[in-house]
């Protein structure tokens, strides 16, 4: 389905060419005066210069060719030479009916699906989600399922760490402390039992301690990395042991997503790849991109205009170990291997933009990726509290994942009960839906690159732009359809029709941005771009509810097709919000 913008232009753009000059003067745009008009064409200062010919004077003759338009309801040509522009009521109300009836509101299918990978959560095994690992998951989860509505076949990777240094640590400490553990008996040769020797929260403490102390204890930071070396060349013992830290780790991570609405298709580690690094490493150094450095295996790639030191991508350190750069590396190219992706996408921290630079340089220059394969750094911007420095608890620490949302739930329940009486339950689901909507929509509202400010209070604010002033919106329709349906009205029943108000029109005419606004989303990876639509298509809708009175109009066809358009406006709203991650409640 044609977006409004493009119909509009279209008449315009004939009008143009009728009036003998170059139809493509006739792009429209909205109005930046919407005191004066609705729509804007600027097409006649542009074409001045061509036709050595007065701007007013082409607008004069563009606008008396458009006197019979079924799309303006008027044109008027304004010195120094602006057309400005209204639609027809006819015009509108027939851009809805199709809308209605188009899938997906009028957004159209690519002719070539795309097949896209997403890089995003990125948390470590066996350490709790804090508050830095938010906005990875819920912009990477929006970016997803924005990708998906518009047609393209999209896996989501959470890429854990799995691998490294703190296997070996967690693995030391459980020695230390468990000694008699079976895994640690090299010549055992029966099988491991299938419980875990410790909970997610012992874990979740073993790891900082043995940080801290591997800092202060050479010897000890010595037997750990002794316990990553074994787990890597594949000791029985301690691939066992690794296999029980990662089923208790995913299963609390699942648990902490699932409650964040955030789902992935694949749960690899940097562990999926480390068989792949040997043939990767032998690859690079046969094909004569890799070379020795200081003892390191590195591949240059700067490049002439750079205008800043780009440092060589480093392959192997000097000992030989695999660094992050490695298993990045190998990841791509197992990506590659899989699913041949026209586009990857990574949802990372911005302040690794340098590092990701590098990485998909090489990528490039080893031809670990196809020469027409996309790689997409989405660097986001820090969460920080009031203070404007990155959010901490109270104490001034970081924050739980887990604990952040019980603070959003709590407030929102407070906000809920108060000065009220409800059922608890329902009040505490119903609280638990509006703080999800707060918390991702505080986040989403704004562009990905952007700091922004956590502020609980304007988050779970009813009032202003926020999640729970868009839910609020859509459980108000919802009530008005609920209630129409009480009365003996049938929803299903009824018909769109011409907007007879100033604020319907208005209405119609935000909701008619949907399509546009879905494709700008993807095109640009911006979730930010829906918040702002979902935002002004709320205000508007509010604007038509005020003005008009809905369950006590006596025209029952006119009342008919105000039901129908709520409904189109609750659909749209719902199917806008899923993408942002979240749903409405059926009451507040």
């Amino acid at each position: 389905m044609k977006k409004i913008l493009d119909l509009i232009s279209e008449e315009m753009k004939n009008a143009f060419e009728a009036a003998g000059y170059d139809r493509e003067l006739g792009k429209v745009s909205i109005s930046n005066r919407p005191d004066l008009c609705e729509y804007q064409c600027n097409g006649a200062m542009a074409g001045a210069k061509q036709y050595k010919k007065a701007p007013i004077m082409i607008a004069n003759e563009v606008a008396a060719k458009l006197t019979d338009s079924k799309v303006f309801s008027k044109v008027e040509a304004v010195a120094p030479g602006f057309l400005n522009c209204d639609v027809t009521a006819e015009f509108v109300g027939d851009y809805m009916k199709a809308m209605k009836e188009a899938p997906k509101f009028g957004v159209e299918e690519p002719e070539k699906p795309l097949e896209i990978v997403i890089d995003y959560g990125g948390p470590n095994v066996a350490k709790p989600l804090h508050v830095g690992h938010l906005r990875s998951a819920v912009i990477g989860e929006s970016v997803k399922r924005i990708a998906r509505f518009v047609g393209h076949h999209v896996t989501g990777d959470i890429h854990m760490g799995d691998w490294g240094q703190p296997m070996g640590l967690i693995m030391n400490e459980l020695k230390i402390r468990k000694p008699d553990l079976v895994y640690f008996d090299e010549s055992y040769t029966g099988e491991y039992p299938t419980e875990p020797p410790f909970t997610i929260s012992e874990l979740e403490e073993i790891y900082p301690f043995a940080s801290k102390r591997s800092k202060e204890d050479a010897e000890y930071k010595e037997n750990a990395m002794s316990c990553t070396y074994k787990l890597q060349s594949g000791v029985r013992g301690y691939r066992a042991l690794w296999n029980h830290i990662i089923a208790v780790s995913v299963a609390d991570l699942k648990r902490n997503y699932k409650n964040l609405n955030v789902e992935f298709d694949l749960w690899n580690g940097e562990s999926a790849v480390h068989d792949l690094i040997p043939g990767m490493v032998d690859y690079m150094k046969k094909g004569g991109y890799a070379y020795v450095s200081d003892g390191a295996l590195v591949v240059d790639v700067k490049e002439e205009t750079d205008t800043k030191e780009v440092p060589p991508c480093m392959i192997l350190k000097s000992d030989g170990a695999a660094l992050y750069n490695t298993t990045d590396l190998a990841t791509i190219m197992m990506r590659e291997e899989q699913f041949h992706p026209d586009k990857l996408i990574y949802v990372v921290d911005k302040r690794q933009e340098l590092y990701f630079e590098q990485v998909f340089r090489c990528a490039r220059k080893t031809k670990l990726v196809g020469e027409n394969t996309e790689m997409k750094f989405l660097g986001f911007g820090t969460m920080n509290g009031k203070d404007g420095k990155p959010f901490k608890t109270r104490e001034g620490g970081v924050m739980r994942l887990e604990n952040l949302i019980k603070e959003i739930n709590e407030e929102m329940f407070r906000k809920i009960t108060d000065n009220r009486e409800v059922d608890e339950e329902e009040a505490r689901n119903t609280a638990r839906i509006v703080a999800l909507s707060a918390l991702k929509y505080g986040d989403l509202s704004n562009q990905a690159s952007k700091d922004y400010i956590f502020d609980i209070d304007r988050f779970t604010s009813f009032e202003g732009d926020t999640g729970p002033y868009i839910l609020y919106t859509i459980v108000r329709i919802k009530s008005i359809l609920n209630k129409y349906k009480e009365n003996g009205g049938n929803i299903e029943a009824a018909k769109l029709a011409a907007p007879t108000s100033d604020s319907e029109k208005q209405l119609m005419m935000e909701l008619a941005k949907f399509n546009a606004g879905i494709e700008a989303a993807f095109t640009e990876t911006a979730p930010h771009k829906i918040c702002a639509y979902i935002y002004d298509l709320a205000n508007a809708f509010n604007h038509f509810y005020h003005e008009t009175k809905i369950m006590t109009e006596e025209d029952k066809e006119k009342q008919e097709a105000w039901i129908a358009l709520l409904v189109l406006v609750r659909d749209v709203l719902e199917t806008s919000i899923d993408l942002l991650g979240f749903e409405a409640p059926e009451r507040m």
